[in-house]
């Protein structure tokens, strides 16, 4: 059985059970949805204990949210952000009164740089000694003071076989004119940006501005020939699966949330390289409800929690054991085998990350300078 309809079995059944206060879709100006419940409760709101989280769409098991609430009485207003740069400018702007955030690494570096994270107390995560010592001491956390590791994977191009007379191996098909008005772009700086980089062989973490704007150039070209249909992040899921566009690039993970409503979807981290990339949880420096935000994250980071997010979101875990078992989960609770190839595209194996680059944070001119491109791009 596919696991589509197995969890679309679930769902049904645990719809009563279903938080108002989790929204799943996001507005396209990046601010945060939630559907009946403000992010503004704390422990001394009418003495109930609360903690808000907010992280991306399509990014959850819905049901651990309910499982968490029962096991600790700690209600969730749970929020999604669109993208990074997003999240910042809701912190920023003090549009958000968040708890717990889900940043990627990249993100996490300029928000401690920024001092807007608070030191974790890790006595109450005990669940951190779950995480594999590879996705601990990494550039943007090296002391582990802030963060728990939530998820890892790899940005790709995901295109429609029964739209494309090829198979797709280089970053140069989403600037390839023969795909006109078939190609979305990504809707994030960082990520598009890397795809004029890692075509163009330089580093996705560069500092040089002549090669930064060479890679603009590329995507400013082809947008001005008309290859793209127009940036985007969320509506991705909609447009692949509804053979809307040919190309596009995005997530390993999300890709196989497509798959399953698509199976002419093909995903590549292409030869030139690709980005891999952590995802962390975090507890904000001026959180309301640090306990139960710490509360939140131990329970999360556990074996159990992992293997069902796992099996939602197709993330792959930092977490050792979790990763291990899921082939074996997967088999019992769906009576069949998990594909190979489905796993090493959720966990990808070492050889494709050597081709891969972490994002690191960039000087504060170079970040000015992306913001500043991306809004001169010529794409709605």
């Amino acid at each position: 059985m596919k696991k589509i309809v197995a969890l679309a079995l679930a769902m049904s059944l645990a719809a009563g059970l279903f938080l108002t206060g989790c929204a799943m879709d996001e507005e396209a100006n990046g601010s945060a949805a939630n559907a009946g419940s403000s992010a503004t409760g704390n422990s001394n709101n009418a003495g109930k204990r609360v903690v808000n989280v907010c992280s991306w769409g399509e990014y959850i098991d819905t049901d651990l949210i309910a499982q968490f609430e029962e096991e600790t009485g700690i209600k969730v207003n749970y929020q999604t952000a669109e993208s990074n740069e997003a999240l910042y400018s809701l912190l920023k702007n003090g549009g958000a009164n968040y708890d717990v955030i889900v940043p990627s690494d990249y993100m996490i570096s300029q928000l401690i740089e920024e001092d807007m994270l608070a030191e974790l107390d890790y006595d109450n995560i005990p669940n951190f000694s779950l995480i594999d010592d590879r996705f601990k001491n990494l550039s943007y956390d090296p002391e582990n003071k802030y963060t728990v590791p939530y998820t890892w994977g790899t940005l790709g191009i995901i295109y429609n076989s029964a739209m494309v007379d090829e198979e797709i191996t280089s970053w140069s098909a989403v600037f390839d004119e023969k795909y006109a008005g078939d190609v979305l772009l990504i809707g994030n700086s960082r990520d598009a940006l890397a795809m004029g980089l890692y075509y163009l062989g330089y580093s996705v973490n560069t500092t040089d501005e002549n090669e930064i704007r060479e890679a603009y150039q590329l995507i400013s070209d082809a947008a001005a020939k008309g290859v793209y249909q127009g940036k985007v992040m969320d509506e991705i899921f909609q447009k692949m699966e509804g053979g809307n566009a040919a190309i596009g690039v995005y997530y390993a993970g999300d890709y196989l949330t497509m798959l399953e409503n698509n199976e002419d979807l093909r995903y590549v981290v292409p030869e030139e390289g690709s980005n891999w990339f952590v995802d962390a949880m975090c507890v904000l420096k001026d959180a309301q409800n640090k306990d139960e935000a710490e509360a939140w994250i131990n329970f999360i980071a556990s074996t159990e929690a992992n293997l069902a997010n796992m099996d939602y979101i197709w993330y792959a875990s930092p977490n050792k054991e979790a990763l291990e078992q899921y082939p074996a989960y997967y088999e019992e609770t769906y009576g069949e085998e998990l594909d190979p190839e489905i796993y090493e595209i959720m966990a990808a194996p070492q050889e494709v990350l050597d081709r891969c680059e972490a994002y690191l944070v960039l000087p504060a001119d170079i970040r000015t300078l992306y913001n500043d491109l991306w809004i001169q791009l010529g794409v709605g």
